[in-house]
């Protein structure tokens, strides 16, 4: 059995100490070298957080980002950072030669991961180095076992996707300053929306490449700027519709995912709360069967340990490809210049499928 990747987070925030971290420390092919962040205090709260010893602490007010990178022990690098920071970061973590998976989205815009994308084909030999995106939503089980059953039942008559709920001035993520005042398109319908667009894709699969969107956007809540809810009606390549709604604003609560297909319709349960796992009701039934489709580790377990295989085996994981959130990011950037226009139709041109 080969030896374990040397890793190095960089970042100190919530999502790091309390998801990639503790993926990290479990994963059997990695193997934590190092923590960098802004500030030596923040880096080392990373690292007490988990007690963890003998993990080296990197900050540029002590041991500066370019040396963790000049080391020939790590040779790759989970970056969760804040959104408009990470582009920068991206690029001397592979000019430096080490692998990098980046919290979601890829940019802020799709200008900007338009350049980073040209920027990693063009100075890094992509079949030696690779540029992988986290996005858990693509590895959580309700969402591929329900998009098997879509591609087996026939052309997609029509989609919902729902999520409604009230996010808190004093919930944990909004709490950091970056969020509050966000120097971002979106605000938390960027951060956090871009999930539920790429569980959408996942779920539709390469039958439902998305076309067209229109969508209204508005502000419930003043503390969630610039807005905090989107309702969209998409027309898919096919000939198929479906409808994106959603609010981090709203009192409604709860959440959808359906597809309905000439042969059936397949809805999905993927959260905490519910029985997680995908509903499938064949065309004529009056009733659904409902399969239980419970992820092992959870989606973020889940994708690290997928993301160090893919170092391992020296195969790029699809479901992480930069392109793959680039498309995600293009579809929540097209409902939110809809929503400026009031409802405004915008073409879809970086869909797969």
């Amino acid at each position: 059995m080969s030896s374990p990747i040397g890793v190095a987070i960089i970042g100190s925030g919530i999502f790091v100490k309390e998801e990639h971290l503790p993926a990290v420390l479990d994963s059997p092919d990695l193997a934590l070298k190092a923590i960098y962040s802004r500030s030596l205090a923040s880096a080392k709260s990373v690292s007490e957080s988990a007690s963890l010893k003998n993990i080296d602490i990197y900050s540029e007010d002590s041991k500066p980002l370019k040396e963790l990178l000049s080391r020939e022990d790590i040779n790759a690098v989970i970056i969760a950072l804040p959104i408009p920071n990470q582009p920068e970061y991206i690029k001397q973590c592979l000019s430096a030669g080490k692998h990098v998976l980046a919290e979601k989205p890829i940019a802020k815009d799709v200008a900007t991961a338009k350049e980073l994308l040209a920027w990693y084909h063009e100075n890094v030999d992509t079949k030696k180095v690779f540029f992988a995106i986290a996005e858990q939503y693509r590895f959580m089980a309700p969402f591929n076992v329900g998009a098997e059953r879509v591609s087996s039942f026939g052309k997609i008559l029509n989609f919902r996707v729902r999520m409604q709920t009230c996010i808190q001035p004093d919930m944990k993520y909004l709490a950091t300053s970056w969020r509050k005042e966000p120097e971002y398109q979106g605000g938390f319908l960027l951060d956090g929306g871009v999930h539920f667009v790429a569980g959408m894709r996942r779920l539709l699969g390469s039958g439902g490449k998305l076309e067209r969107v229109s969508a209204l956007t508005t502000l419930h809540q003043e503390y969630l700027p610039p807005v905090d809810t989107v309702d969209a009606i998409f027309r898919l390549a096919s000939g198929g519709q479906g409808t994106f709604s959603l609010s981090f604003g709203s009192t409604g609560t709860g959440t959808e995912w359906s597809v309905a297909c000439e042969k059936g319709e397949v809805s999905v349960s993927p959260f905490p709360g519910d029985d997680k796992g995908v509903t499938v009701k064949a065309r004529g039934e009056k009733e659904g069967k409902f399969e239980k489709a419970e992820d092992e580790y959870g989606g973020v377990k889940t994708e690290v340990f997928a993301w160090a295989k893919s170092l391992k085996d020296g195969n790029p994981n699809p479901l992480q490809s930069a392109e793959e959130a680039l498309a995600d990011l293009e579809v929540l950037e097209a409902m939110l210049r809809s929503g400026e226009k009031g409802g405004e139709g915008v073409e879809l041109k970086l869909q797969t499928g």
